[in-house]
């Protein structure tokens, strides 16, 4: 008798396009929550607040969100951070007109949406580089719907170096 695997739990939302345009908060976690970007310490100039002191792999990881832009021109990194162990990310998806050649809007299939070619990107990047691969499986990804949501996700990148220790993806040593 063949054994059934469970069947994966979907975290994209089904037939969304993910090239459309809008703003995107991404989150991508190293696998088994190891801090290997970085580590939480408290400032030195004041108001001496927590900031995260990157590793080299953190200093690759972040200039590799900060050449997004470059390579994709509809697409803007508004705000990021690069934690011990996980990045957020707002990526702004902006419009554009004409995209499949005939004065109309083609929906783009999951493999060629905007949102998953970034994150693989960013992955295959810091893999070669690396010489091993640091992620798990998937990523995180919502949908920002409106301005109060933009703002909250916005505080939470900021805030997050301060609130690492109460962090869902902080791990008690």
């Amino acid at each position: 008798m063949k054994k059934e695997l469970p069947e994966r739990k979907r975290i994209r939302l089904e037939g969304y396009d993910y090239s459309r345009a809008g703003y995107y908060f991404v989150t991508i976690c190293v696998e088994d929550r190891n801090e290997m970007l970085g580590t939480v310490v408290v400032g030195d100039a004041p108001p001496r607040v927590p900031i995260v002191e990157l590793t080299e792999y953190g200093v690759f990881v972040e200039a590799q969100i900060q050449k997004i832009s470059r390579i994709y021109p509809r697409v803007l990194v508004d705000k990021y951070i690069v934690m011990p162990n996980h990045i957020h990310m707002i990526v702004i998806v902006k419009d554009e007109i004409n995209i499949n050649g005939t004065g109309t809007r083609g929906g783009a299939s999951p493999t060629k949406a905007l949102i998953p070619q970034i994150v693989q990107s960013l992955k295959s990047m810091t893999t070669r580089q690396f010489g091993f691969n640091i992620w798990q499986r998937s990523y995180h990804e919502r949908i920002i719907r409106n301005e109060e949501e933009y703002r909250i996700r916005w505080r939470y990148v900021d805030n997050n170096p301060a609130r690492w220790a109460e962090d869902d993806y902080f791990v008690k040593k």
